[in-house]
């Protein structure tokens, strides 16, 4: 009787020991998320252990081809060389996988049949059966996965739904890992449309000035003018001058990354070290009553409008003092920068006027223009009564209305 019963639960164990293994899968992939190392990384360091605790011979990923004709091996874990060169590239109809990816539900088969007879290897012989799980992330068909087991007993349900499970689970790590490819695609195309606006925007624009001093300077030349040639000249030094000085702040700005503890320390560093290399003493007033809640682009694009305007302080304003101020009002932040110098428009030139300014004077307040547009927002400049200017950056607390900046 003692033996009766032993025998009638040796297949109760057995399941149970694997529901429980099942379960310790589904706990460990579920608790970790693909990291810098990148997603096939992680899908190898998730298929080892879906292996181990299956007690499995060996298991792989597989993702469909743009078209959705082939499964491409992503991850292997315990496959033979020789197996993961032939089936590096599969046709979608191959088999359990292909039936896993047409009906979008899991597949079951002796180990030995199917992949055995498309390798052309014996390895398969030693096993007892193999599944395909289909990876699905909102209602979509990535691809597969296979663990191929040693016990030829066919999977109870609930061990079936739990490796379902873990299915979804690594369907949703490849579409995330989709996603930040495509949101890194988009950055470093946003970047090089940026690099190219503000090259165009100062060293383009320099060059191009420059060119037109020469022709006007070699026609002097030929009617032996030396007057009118010393003062092409001139322009060409400064614009050269200027130009370089361009670059130079170009090459900063792109080397340079945003201050990790955010915007307000990366003003204060620029503050601290100010007067050293101008001369001119700023003080930072941070009036603002909490945190900003800004990207770390629009960090950026605040930082560097206020760099630049620091910039035509200390090249152009002959000042002594000079001011930046954080505060919020009327739903704005707003980011001032004023000084005690000669004016922003020293020539007379009234605001708006930023035509009739010098050329690396105009660019710049081009290029801070463009940032503030970024930011939905808007650039003030103006004269201070008496004496000095003001240049004011201010956009919407609102992200929303950020966002909303075609």
């Amino acid at each position: 009787m003692t033996q009766l019963q032993d025998a009638s639960d040796e297949p109760r164990d057995a399941g149970a020991a694997e529901r429980l293994r099942a379960l310790q899968i589904l706990s460990e992939i579920t608790s970790t998320l693909p990291g810098e190392s990148g997603i096939e990384e992680w899908l190898g360091r998730v298929l080892a252990t879906m292996v181990r605790l299956a007690g499995a011979a060996a298991g792989a990923v597989r993702v469909l081809s743009a078209d959705g004709r082939e499964l491409r091996l992503l991850a292997s874990e315990g496959l033979p060389p020789e197996v993961v060169a032939r089936e590096r590239l599969m046709p979608v109809d191959c088999g359990p996988c292909g039936l896993a990816v047409r009906d979008a539900a899991s597949q079951e088969e002796p180990a030995w049949s199917t992949c055995a007879r498309l390798t052309a290897t014996t390895w398969f012989g030693g096993l007892g059966r193999m599944i395909a799980v289909p990876l699905v992330n909102g209602g979509r068909v990535l691809g597969t996965y296979n663990l191929f087991l040693r016990d030829a007993r066919p999977i109870p349900e609930e061990v079936a739904l739990l490796y379902r499970s873990m299915g979804e689970h690594l369907g949703m790590a490849l579409e995330n890992a989709r996603l930040a490819r495509e949101n890194l695609r988009m950055r470093v195309t946003s970047e090089r449309q940026m690099i190219a606006a503000e090259v165009h925007d100062s060293l383009a624009q320099s060059l191009a000035y420059m060119k037109m001093r020469v022709a006007l300077l070699l026609e002097s030349l030929r009617s032996a003018d030396t007057e009118r040639s010393l003062r092409y000249a001139g322009d060409l030094q400064r614009a050269l001058g200027e130009a370089y000085a361009d670059l130079r702040e170009l090459l900063a700005q792109f080397r340079s990354r945003m201050d990790p503890l955010g915007l307000v320390h990366a003003l204060e560093g620029l503050a601290a070290g100010f007067e050293d290399a101008t001369g001119v003493a700023l003080t930072l007033e941070n009036r603002l009553a909490g945190a900003l809640n800004l990207t770390a682009d629009e960090e950026a694009n605040a930082f560097h409008v206020v760099q630049e305007a620091l910039a035509n302080v200390a090249r152009h304003s002959g000042a002594r003092h000079a001011r930046v101020t954080l505060a919020t009002r009327d739903g704005d932040y707003e980011f001032t920068v004023e000084d005690d110098g000669v004016g922003f428009f020293a020539l007379g030139n009234p605001p708006g006027a930023e035509d009739a300014l010098a050329p690396r004077h105009r660019l710049g307040v081009g290029i801070m223009r463009e940032r503030a547009g970024r930011l939905a927002g808007r650039l003030e400049i103006a004269n201070l009564p008496g004496r000095g200017a003001r240049v004011r950056l201010a956009f919407p607390v609102d992200p929303a209305a950020r966002a909303a900046t075609p």
